[in-house]
């Protein structure tokens, strides 16, 4: 049996750092060249919204406690959309004095948020005027709702490419 002088482990070991060296580069520039967007689930700061966790939750309950709202849209697409709101009391009475602020933005960038605000109100339905959207896919749909002193947050999830693709 013939020895192996040993010469083979000091290249194995330069080797081997200088690939972990190259895979950490390699990973630092795919990470800064795509960025994470930052959540914006309550029309705030992830930071803001985790620090008022509880006052949300509160808001939310007291508010469906007097109020109903629903996401009446007829669909989401690319050229038109209008997108609608019906708030109503729990006894089904129409609402007419919330004040309703929405936010449509892609999940993944928020280079095409936008902002809808002064609705035309019609019988307890708010319309805000005929948008279109650069992109085909999923997009979020976040309105604030206030009536008087109460306020909630409702969140819904499109798809313009299937009109019944959309969650709450």
């Amino acid at each position: 049996m013939k020895k192996n002088s040993g010469k083979i482990w000091p290249y194995a070991i330069g080797t081997s750092i200088a690939l972990i060296f190259v895979a950490s580069v390699v990973t630092v520039v795919i990470a800064t060249s795509s960025p994470v967007e930052k959540s914006d689930a309550y029309m705030m700061d992830y930071h803001e919204a985790d620090a008022k966790a509880n006052e949300l939750i509160e808001a939310r309950i007291a508010f469906d406690k007097k109020y109903k709202i629903e996401y009446i849209t007829d669909s989401l697409n690319c050229n038109g959309s209008v997108i609608k709101y019906k708030v109503s009391d729990l006894n089904s009475n129409k609402v007419s004095d919330a004040n309703i602020t929405v936010v449509v933005t892609r999940p993944d960038s928020h280079q095409f948020d936008r902002e809808l605000s002064n609705p035309t109100i019609e019988n307890g339905v708010y319309s805000f005027g005929s948008i279109n959207l650069e992109k085909e896919g999923r997009w979020d749909i976040m309105a604030k709702v206030s009536v008087g002193d109460l306020q909630r947050y409702y969140n819904v999830k499109a798809d313009t490419r299937a009109k019944e693709a959309f969650e709450y």
